[in-house]
């Protein structure tokens, strides 16, 4: 079976500034990857003018665009009027579903969302106390079961999770440990390691690093843009 070759970034922050700067970072992109995967944070403050960068930025490329949105693209309360700017651009988004691409006869399938928090095992919240810690935890572990759910009805040769959380905290190494539980959740990775995938891709953790492996043994990789240094990585399934 052909090998697959995924390009991905998260981050990238654009607003009015930046607009036509990263799309000169994309020239080629074809001859490196088979598709590219956004983890999220597009936008600097989730506005509507924003999004359009967005949008603008990675429409019409030459490979599938697969996005999730972040913590920044809910800033301004119009995370669904983005994803529908990035649908209309031909960017296919994921919010706790997933999509199977046909690539060159190799059926990509790839579970996506925004994810959430609540810390790693040990170090966690716990569904107990007010209504407002239950509703923290509780709705990370809505997030887990549609993932659980769509990975189990996945049927595809390759298996990839976007995120914009972290699953692990391995690839938050670098990050001040006050701030892991709103950096991600072990839930996350419990639920890709029940029904098995063959890459995790998230951003979020800016000051964190790119190489994790969840408890299960599933590749993590931190595609966060300051943790990259460039306009996105390639991971080879």
């Amino acid at each position: 079976m052909r090998e697959l070759r995924i390009a991905a970034v998260g981050d990238v922050h654009l607003d009015e500034s930046l607009r036509g700067s990263y799309r000169k970072r994309l020239h080629d992109i074809e001859e490196r990857a088979d598709v590219l995967l956004l983890a999220g944070d597009l936008t600097r403050h989730g506005t509507l003018e924003e999004g359009q960068v967005v949008a603008d930025e990675f429409h019409d490329l030459p490979i599938p665009v697969v996005a999730v949105l972040g913590n920044h693209d809910h800033h301004s309360d119009h995370p669904a009027e983005i994803a529908a700017m990035l649908r209309d651009a031909g960017i296919a988004v994921l919010h706790d579903d997933a999509i199977v691409l046909d690539i060159h006869g190799v059926r990509l399938g790839v579970v996506g969302g925004k994810g959430f928090g609540g810390g790693y095992a040990g170090k966690c919240a716990s569904d107990f106390g007010e209504p407002e810690i239950k509703a923290f935890v509780g709705h990370t572990k809505r997030i887990a079961d549609r993932w659980r759910v769509a990975l189990k009805e996945l049927d595809a040769d390759r298996r990839i999770v976007l995120s914009h959380y972290s699953p692990v905290k391995d690839t938050l190494a670098g990050e001040p440990l006050e701030i892991y539980p709103f950096l991600g959740s072990y839930l996350l990775a419990e639920a890709v390691d029940a029904e098995g995938a063959d890459l995790i891709v998230h951003g979020h953790a800016h000051a964190g690093t790119e190489k994790g492996v969840t408890p299960g043994g599933i590749r993590v990789r931190n595609v966060a843009l300051p943790v990259l240094g460039h306009a996105y990585g390639i991971y080879c399934l």
